[in-house]
Formats: C-alpha cells, structure tokens, sequence
C-alpha cells in the first residue's frame, strides 16, 4: 500500500493568555529575525504541553510529530484530554498550519472536528450539503448522485429544507458525518464528536466508517471509547503532552495507553508530587491492566491523601463518568459523614472506592478527583486522567455477562487512617 499522508517534524506552539496572537513587540522581535535570516526567537521557548502546571506564555501543543498513513488504514488517535488529539485533526484537515514541520498528501480530506464544522447557520441542511461538496472539490452532478443517501443517512429529511441554525446538536452531527461519508473523499478525518450521537446513530456510523475502510479509503479517528477505537481500527497513535508516545497494532496502542504507569505491584499507578499542602499523592487501580471483566468483582480505587497543614476539615470528591460525558457517579467523603483526617495527628490517609464492575457496559471510563474544604476551598482536582475499560462478551466463571443499562451507582467507600 502506498503512503497517502505522511507527517514530518510537525509542532504546533500557542501563546496563552489573553492575547492569542502574539504582541507588536514580538512581532517585531520576529521581523527583524526574519530578515537578518536567523529562526523566530520564540521557538525556543516554548514549553510542554502539561496543562497541570502553570507556566510561560508559550506552550507547545504538538512537538515533533512524526508518522506515515497508508492507503486504506483506519489509524486510531488516543490520549488523555489536552494531549494534542483534536490540534493533530485540526492540522490535519489544514484547518490551521503548523509551527514547524511539514504534511503531505495524496488525496482529498474530509473531517468532522466539531459539531457543526464547516456548516453555513442561515443555509438549509441540503445547501450545506452542496455547499460542503464543493469545498471538497466535487461537481455538483457528483453531489446530486449521493444526495438521496446523504439524506437518508443522516435521520434529517424532515428538517432538510430548514436552516442548519435551527438544528440540535445532534441532527448537526448526523447530518456532518452523512456529508463526510458519502461524499467520498480518499481521507477521513473523525474527532470525537459522534459522542453527541445517541447510541443507534453511533452504532450506525461505526459501521459506515467500516465500510468506508473495506473500500480502500483511510481514516483518522479520535475517541476515548477504546471498544469503538479496538473494533474499528488496525493501527494506532499515542499523545502525551504533546509528543508522540506509542505507534503501532492499536491492541498494542490500547494496552500501553491504560497501562502508561503501571507498577510491578499488579494495579495501575498514578503519581503525583505536587508543591501543594494538601494534595492526592497516588492513586492505584486494583487491576493488573485496568481492563476489567463482568464479573461481581468489585473495581478498587486506593488514593492516598498527603495533608501538610494537618487540617481535619478536608472533603474528598469522587465522580465517574463514561466515555460520553455522562456522570455516573458522583459522591464526596462527607456525604458518608466521615472526615477523612480524624485528628491532627495524621499527614497521610488512604481512601478506598469500590465500585461493582457488572453494572457498568463495555467501554472505557473517566474517574475525576477532588480535594476541598467544607467551606469550598479547592486544594487539589485531578480531571478524567483516571482511565479503565470494560469488555464486552466475557465469559467469567461460566456465565454470559449480561450488563444492566447505566444508572447512578452507589460506591462503597473506606477509609482507613495511616
């Protein structure tokens, strides 16, 4: 197969702050630069992308991409939010250039970034259809011939005639994808917006995307759902930060995404040595691979808690989340009417969270934690870098998984004094 998109030493630096686009004196700083022949002065100042630590004005959101598509692979892109996933699509899809580095291509580029990317809000969903067409590069009696399947597809007939502003999330999603989909482009670049989709309409596309792949064409795709990323894809990339981590098989890619700080210990092990008086010092996961099976096991947090200051009026959030967003759990320590640090006497606490892994379906999950006062003083919040995964169809001791719908679940939470 031959190579249809390759990237070279691709990186891509922002300026935070208020100001996004840079200030007179750095732009001329850089044009005095430019014309004595020497680099942009501010290349080198850029910092990593780790949005948990406060820095410069100068961050990197990609660093040194390197990686070749070939023709007909379906290429999974997974990482934690803020690792450069959606910036890597967005350059990609030349929505925007790269700092440095170069891409080529062989072949057009259709994406879905965004819920609504690329629609005209006072055309109607058939306008856009055209519209989006020609922006492909397509003549209008090819758009003409896919239009009837655009419809269809997308679930939207009834609105078809009306303006795009008019439409809900949703139907922009559906009616995107049917456009990027049956316009046949030779790449198609997905973010992770079929999330917005209701399930039936997921499954739908996952099956399009198939097909489109079966055909020869290529796909980029961006999810946190690792069961949609594991069934739809042949290959992989990991971010992290910003850089490229892993590449290759995407079980491969899957395994060292979930297992990226795994200990010798059997459970996942997340540290973090913060400058904080009251912080979440690690956090481990019960699980040689945190891939868990159905089973009436029960899925174990152990978070141990360092408390400088030695104050007993400290409150532990705990929130689960799937891989749409939606909120499964979520409970706080004083909701148990236990204070995690009994008496001033103790620096350190390990709090254990049990969930039941049978009431979960397959898919991969979020866990988000937060330390607090009673007042509402924030010490401390670690947002959805906890990840574990559910499979699906397990047998586990002779019995056929059978996964109840997702409802609020009720954790069983311990704690126990260091």
């Amino acid at each position: 197969m031959s190579v249809i998109l390759r990237t070279k030493n691709i990186s891509k630096q922002y300026r935070l702050g208020q100001v996004g686009t840079g200030t007179i004196s750095h732009d001329i700083n850089r044009y005095f630069a430019k014309i004595r022949g020497k680099e942009d002065p501010y290349i080198k100042i850029g910092e990593s992308n780790d949005r948990t630590v406060k820095g410069g004005q100068y961050v990197w959101a990609l660093k040194n991409i390197n990686f070749d598509v070939k023709e007909g692979e379906v290429i999974g892109i997974i990482g934690k939010n803020g690792a450069g996933k959606s910036t890597l699509l967005k350059l990609l899809s030349r929505v925007t250039g790269p700092t440095e580095g170069k891409i080529f291509y062989n072949g057009r580029i259709a994406s879905l970034l965004e819920v609504g990317t690329g629609f005209h809000p006072e055309l109607t969903g058939k306008e856009n259809i055209f519209l989006n067409g020609a922006i492909l590069g397509m003549k209008k009696i090819e758009i003409e011939s896919k239009l009837k399947e655009i419809i269809q597809f997308s679930g939207c007939a009834k609105y078809i005639d009306t303006p795009v502003k008019r439409y809900s999330s949703g139907m922009k999603v559906r009616l995107g994808f049917a456009v990027a989909a049956f316009l046949e482009p030779e790449i198609l670049v997905v973010d992770e917006v079929l999330a917005v989709g209701d399930a039936e309409f997921q499954k739908k596309c996952i099956g399009k995307m198939k097909d489109i792949s079966n055909s020869g064409r290529t796909i980029l795709f961006v999810s946190h759902n690792m069961t949609s990323v594991k069934n739809l894809c042949d290959r992989g990339i990991v971010l992290e930060k910003g850089e490229l981590k892993y590449e290759g098989e995407i079980e491969d890619c899957i395994s060292f995404y979930l297992n990226n700080n795994y200990s010798q210990e059997g459970s996942s092990l997340l540290e973090y040595n913060l400058d904080k008086d009251v912080f979440i010092n690690e956090v481990r996961i019960k699980n040689t691979n945190c891939i868990f099976e159905y089973s009436t096991d029960n899925i174990e947090f152990e978070i141990l808690i360092i408390n400088k200051i030695q104050t007993p009026d400290i409150v532990l959030g705990f929130q689960l989340e799937d891989s749409n967003g939606n909120a499964l759990v979520v409970t706080a320590s004083d909701d148990y009417e236990n204070d995690i640090f009994k008496n001033e006497k103790n620096h350190e606490v390990k709090v254990k969270i049990k969930l039941p892994s049978n009431v979960l379906k397959p898919g991969s999950y979020f866990v988000s934690l937060s330390l607090r006062s009673s007042t509402g003083i924030k010490f401390h919040r670690i947002d959805s870098e906890i990840v574990f995964s559910v499979e699906d169809n397990i047998t586990f001791k002779g019995v056929k998984g059978k996964f109840r719908p997702n409802a609020i679940i009720e954790p069983k939470i311990e704690f126990e004094n260091i």
